[in-house]
């Protein structure tokens, strides 16, 4: 599976409810991910412009966005947004490969 990093902002509506009835969103955010093949490894609510960050693992970009839409139609998270996040054994099979490939591009000429 693979990492990713979500990100997301809590609506007016949920905010409200929040204040009202204090209590943590991680087992809802964990139902939704599981029901989808991925795995919440951390939940997080942040200062800026996002109020939420989560790190995830997923099966694949399909099962991600899955969630990402099916969260957003509740109106309940706005301005969803995932990147994929690469391990450093992943990152240095890329910096492998980039070195072998190297030079066998060639830029455009005038």
């Amino acid at each position: 599976m693979a990492y990713y990093l979500w990100r997301g902002r809590m609506s007016k509506r949920s905010l409200e409810a929040m204040v009202k009835n204090p209590h943590s969103r991680t087992e809802a955010a964990a139902a939704i991910i599981e029901a989808a093949g991925g795995k919440l490894h951390h939940y997080f609510f942040a200062l800026g412009d996002d109020d939420i960050v989560l790190i995830t693992e997923f099966p694949d970009n399909a099962s991600i966005a899955a969630v990402s839409m099916a969260a957003g139609a509740t109106g309940a998270v706005e301005n969803v947004k995932s990147t994929a996040l690469l391990t450093m054994d992943e990152t240095v099979s890329a910096m492998q490969t980039a070195k072998k490939v190297s030079g066998s591009y060639r830029p455009p000429q005038a």
